[in-house]
């Protein structure tokens, strides 16, 4: 499927108690504004649960803008520090995730049927013949139940209490490599 396909089916996704990216005015050429650095056509497909939830989008709109994902947030302390380990850039890869709507909090519970069906209209189509790293648990439920392939990870945001920043780096660092030595094998 056309990248313009999917981003059209991502535009026309939508489920009551949910915003879209045109809500919150982040609608542009990407599935996820992710993708506004990490849209590599050849790269690993990295699936998260989804972006962000609408209040932190109002929050930091502006600096959302700039690259499409807020540096200090956990996820991206650990996405960086895991591409620097593994000698990648964000450039290098293609991220995405499972569901493509924004909850009202963070850590909100999504139900197992709305990630699905977001899964199966667009991430399933973004990740097809392609080499997919499943972040978290919710990626890789979503991956297993579509026949989707996929090298599980940590998801970069699990509770640093119990696994520190440094661990899940390494942890996605390993699978970045996994995911590349059978990119290029």
């Amino acid at each position: 499927m056309k990248r313009s396909e999917i981003i059209a089916r991502r535009r026309a996704f939508a489920i009551p108690g949910y915003k879209t990216l045109a809500d919150v005015g982040f609608d542009g050429e990407w599935v996820t504004p992710y993708q506004m650095i990490s849209k590599s056509k050849k790269g690993p497909v990295l699936v998260a649960t989804n972006w962000l939830d609408w209040r932190s989008v109002y929050k930091n709109h502006d600096e959302l803008k700039e690259r499409g994902y807020l540096p200090s947030m956990d996820f991206n302390v650990v996405m960086d520090l895991a591409l620097e380990r593994a000698g990648r850039t964000r450039e290098e890869i293609y991220l995405s995730q499972a569901f493509h709507l924004l909850p009202q909090q963070r850590r909100q519970n999504i139900p197992c049927r709305h990630v699905y069906e977001s899964f199966d209209k667009i991430t399933r189509h973004e990740a097809e013949g392609r080499t997919v790293i499943a972040l978290g648990l919710v990626a890789l439920d979503a991956c297993l139940y579509f026949g989707v392939d996929a090298i599980k990870c940590i998801h970069p945001s699990a509770n640093k209490k119990r696994y520190p920043i440094e661990w899940k780096a390494k942890e996605l660092s390993n699978a970045l490599l996994l995911a590349m030595a059978q990119i290029e094998s």
